[in-house]
């Protein structure tokens, strides 16, 4: 019989899961059949989510872990990855998503400003990519590391230049982590979200108008997306279907890739 081609039995790790995408992406791997650790800063909500969830008829009680992590933190990372080791015996795939935006004009972006955005965006991506990878290879039968980017990894725009560094960033480190990692069957992807409409989009509205980049709500949504060859923003679940293959054995032969997930909105 042919092996599964699916992510049933699979073990996850999804940072940043307690809202907007990462949480989708989790959500979408359970209803899959993975084992699936929901990890964020924000420990507090991140509990609350994984609550909800193993209270569904559907959610067997031992598919489902929550942790508290900073990415920015090493031994905070190595220890989500522990905890999802004793909780399911292994780690199969690491979704190193969490990511933080603070939109400032160019002329007055700050040294904490970038070095905010780039510590939890890049090397936070670093650390997961390092750690996860640790994991896989003592355990000896590969794995599948996958890196949230965006469309703004392939543009520039002046409101938020730390932010497209940092996603410029997580596609060097994709490529390179793809090439060294290779030798011990661990494949490491990614994908490149454009606009989805997400409590991290409303925070970062909020922020251009303070900035005065925007005059009203919805404005820079509007302007974003008025290119979008789909004709509307992406909701979270627009994402997953991508997600859930880069996370499956039917993505086995893809390495050092990012997927734009942008409805068409750069085409690269």
């Amino acid at each position: 019989m042919a092996e599964p081609r699916g992510v049933e039995g699979r073990v996850c790790i999804v940072t940043g899961a307690a809202r907007g995408i990462g949480r989708a992406i989790a959500e979408a791997l359970l209803d899959e059949g993975a084992k699936v650790c929901f990890a964020d800063q924000n420990a507090a909500r991140v509990d609350e989510v994984a609550s909800e969830i193993r209270s569904r008829p559907n959610v067997p009680d031992d598919a489902v872990i929550s942790v508290g992590v900073d990415v920015r933190d090493r031994t905070r990372t190595q220890q989500m990855i522990e905890r999802t080791v004793d909780a399911f015996g292994r780690l199969d795939v690491m979704f190193n998503n969490a990511g933080v935006n603070k939109p400032m004009n160019f002329m007055d972006v700050t040294e904490e400003n970038w070095s905010f955005i780039m510590d939890v965006n890049g090397l936070g991506c670093l650390i997961g990519m390092q750690e996860a990878a640790r994991q896989m290879i003592a355990q000896g039968n590969g794995g599948k590391i996958i890196n949230t980017a965006s469309v703004a990894s392939r543009q520039g725009f002046d409101n938020v230049a730390p932010y497209c560094a940092s996603k410029w960033a997580v596609v060097s480190l994709t490529q390179s982590a793809a090439r060294d990692l290779a030798k011990h069957d661990i494949t490491v992807t990614g994908f490149a979200p454009g606009v989805v409409a997400t409590e991290m989009w409303d925070e970062v509205d909020r922020d251009l108008m303070a900035i005065g980049a925007s005059e009203k709500p919805g404005q820079a949504m509007q302007e974003f997306s008025a290119e979008i060859l789909r004709g509307r923003v992406a909701r979270a679940e627009d994402i997953t279907g991508t997600t859930t293959f880069l996370a499956s054995r039917a993505s086995d032969y893809m390495t050092g890739q990012i997927v734009m997930i942008d409805g068409g909105m750069t085409l690269v």
